[in-house]
């Protein structure tokens, strides 16, 4: 195999041997993909600086044994830092490396990785409240599965309208018409601007933080985690 150049971002890192590590990192070329990081515990190695968590990096990968490559040369583009200044933003971040992890293996969709990298970057702006960040994820998550939220019609088929009410049916992903529901047409618009637009976006909508509670409830509901 020839030497490969790629960005890539860090799921798991795991000890071997005296000074190794095999890192499990997740490209929007090849997906997930295992390289040996050798001497990468050693005090002065070149490589562990560009090798965190919660970050963005360029890696060179050259051949190994077997289908497990060698991490050659390793640079951070970019470190989201102020993630690990917050304990839920952090619980959080290790919450959707995993889940994007699980997902990417289980199919072949580069846009995974920009969704983690997306995602590290609302986590690192302090700006953005977190329950906008988790909700946009999980919506994001779930188009990018196959089983994204239906925010066009309810479980009838019947167009969602303004003034109405709803409930939410998790077997369906959709929401059913009820006079007394949960959910009303402002829950929906915000649910459509967080599967459209950047977490950013929907937190500077008007009265959004009053209804963003609900809308993370449904979103945590879209994917089976």
């Amino acid at each position: 195999m020839k030497s490969v150049r790629t960005k890539a971002i860090v799921l798991r890192r795991t000890n071997y041997g005296e000074a190794d590590r095999i890192i499990q990192l997740l490209t929007p070329e090849q997906g997930v993909v295992s390289v040996m990081a050798k001497g990468v515990r050693k005090e002065r190695s070149r490589l562990a600086g560009g090798i965190e968590l919660f970050a963005s990096c360029d890696i060179t990968i050259g051949s190994g044994r077997g289908e497990l490559g060698i991490l050659t040369a390793a640079r951070l583009d970019k470190f989201y830092s102020h993630i690990m200044t917050d304990y839920d933003r952090l619980q959080f971040g290790y919450d959707a490396i995993k889940q994007v992890a699980k997902a990417a293996g289980l199919m072949d969709e580069p846009a995974f990785f920009d969704l983690l990298e997306q995602t590290f970057e609302s986590l690192d702006n302090s700006s953005i409240e977190v329950n906008f960040i988790k909700s946009w994820f999980w919506l994001q998550l779930a188009i990018l599965m196959g089983v994204g939220l239906n925010l066009s019609t309810d479980t009838n088929g019947m167009k969602l309208v303004e003034d109405a009410s709803y409930n939410f049916s998790e077997s369906d992903s959709a929401f059913v018409f009820h006079e007394d529901g949960r959910f009303t047409s402002d829950h929906i618009k915000l649910l459509r601007i967080l599967s459209a637009q950047p977490p950013r976006v929907a937190s500077h909508v008007k009265g959004a933080t009053a209804l963003i509670g609900d809308c993370l409830w449904v979103a945590e509901r879209t994917v089976a985690h």
